[in-house]
Formats: structure tokens, C-alpha cells, sequence
């Protein structure tokens, strides 16, 4: 399979590891230096993109994708609040758009255990839910797209919790959002149900960038023939 990286940084890198680990080419390569290169042409030599940027370029990125019919896995977070207009433009170009909130395969695992314990812990009213997130510095969206999935898979859960909101909130019906900013922390995140009596806590903690790397390149794989709008739950439990 050849794949376009759409920024090429310290993910970027990884990915392209990962990709050549498992047999695939990286046909193009794309950071801020050689943004002349992203080109309608150039797409049209590639089975699949894989773009981890920042929230102000991916929207952009993503449709010249569509524009294109390249197939595109999306990984940055931060730009949500435009994926009503880039879930048309899939629908206009019969596109394909894989897009994560974090594509680690133990995130996503992570994501379903979270689902699972808010379920379990529904009704169980002395214990107060509260999340928090730790990731390195050069993070520019807080709380992290990852932060927000947990969240809503606690709020969907929840009789009692019906939004979040980042800091702390005393009122009954948010749940709080803490989010830290550390050098050199890949990416922690950890949920705890705390009562009088004790605590319950589960937490996932990425050791370094390999994991989002290897989800994004599996991502890829799968989506390289598909059309539509696909997340990782369809890569790991479809």
C-alpha cells in the first residue's frame, strides 16, 4: 500500500516506521516545508493519507483529501466542531474518512472499558465521577479529543451527568475535565469514581508515540477500499 503522511513530525516519523515495518511505501511525505507538494497529482499516487497535523490545518487537509478521492485517517483532534461540513463532503465525493480521537488500539479498548464501568456505576450515587488528562506540552487542544470521547462515553452512561466542562465544576449535573501539561508526557488518562468509603480508578498510560502510530497505520489498511465515514471502533469490534 503506498500512503501519503500529511505531516511529517514527530508522529509523522513514527508512522512512517510503523508503515515500512509492515510492508507499505510512504509515497509522500508532507510537512511545512515542502506544502507545495500537496497536490491533487501527487494524492492520485497513493492508495491512502494519513493526516496528524493541528486543528487549524486538518479541516483544510481532509477535504483536499475528498477532493482528490484519496481515502484519509484522520488522527489531530481540535477540529470537531467543523465535522458536520467535512461529513458532506465525504457524501459529495463518495469518500472514505476514517477519523480518531486517538487511534491507539488501547485507548480504544480504554474507550470500551470506560463505557462499561459508567454503566456499571450508574446507579451507584455516593460515588462522584471526575476525569483528567496529562499530555506534553506541544498539545495545543485541552482537554484532548481523547479527554472529550471518555467523557461522552461517561455523560451517555450517566443519568445523573448531561455535560462536561473543562476545570472543575461542583454542579450536580457536569462532569469535570482536568487537563495538565507536562513535558514529555505522551498521554495519560485516568477516570475516578471517589466516595466516603474508598475509590475506584481505572487509567491508561501511553509510554511513548508507537501505539498511536500503529493504530493509525491498521487504520489505514482498513479503510484503503472502503467509502464512507468509518472510526476505530468499525477497525477493532466491526
Amino acid at each position: 500500500m503506498k500512503i501519503a503522511i500529511i505531516g511529517y513530525g514527530k508522529m509523522g516519523k513514527e508512522i512512517e516506521k510503523i508503515a515500512l515495518e509492515r510492508g507499505h511505501v510512504v509515497a509522500l511525505k508532507i510537512s511545512s516545508d515542502n506544502k507545495n507538494d500537496f497536490t491533487f497529482d501527487n494524492l492520485k499516487k497513493v492508495d491512502v493519507a494519513i493526516e496528524f497535523t493541528s486543528p487549524d490545518l486538518a479541516v483544510g487537509n481532509i477535504n483536499i483529501c475528498l477532493d482528490s478521492s484519496t481515502p484519509i485517517v484522520v488522527g489531530t483532534t481540535g477540529w470537531y466542531g467543523k465535522f458536520d461540513e467535512v461529513r458532506e463532503n465525504v457524501v459529495q465525493n463518495d469518500g472514505s474518512l476514517l477519523h480518531a480521537t486517538n487511534c491507539s488500539i488501547g485507548v480504544n479498548l480504554f474507550f470500551k472499558l470506560n463505557k462499561s464501568l459508567a454503566k456499571m456505576m450508574n446507579k451507584h450515587n455516593d460515588y462522584k465521577v471526575k476525569l483528567e488528562e496529562t499530555h506534553h506540552t506541544e498539545k495545543l487542544d485541552a482537554p484532548s479529543g481523547t479527554a472529550i470521547t471518555l467523557a461522552e462515553g461517561i455523560i451517555s452512561n450517566n443519568d445523573d451527568k448531561d455535560l462536561w466542562v473543562k476545570g472543575n465544576s461542583h454542579a450536580h449535573n457536569q462532569l469535570s475535565v482536568i487537563s495538565h501539561r507536562i513535558e514529555n508526557v505522551p498521554g495519560t488518562h485516568q477516570i475516578n469514581y471517589i466516595s466516603e468509603i474508598d475509590d475506584i480508578e481505572i487509567k491508561h498510560t501511553a509510554h511513548n508515540r508507537k501505539g498511536f502510530a500503529m493504530g493509525a497505520v491498521i487504520a489505514a489498511e482498513y479503510i484503503k477500499d472502503k467509502k464512507g465515514i468509518f472510526t476505530m471502533e468499525d477497525v477493532l469490534f466491526n
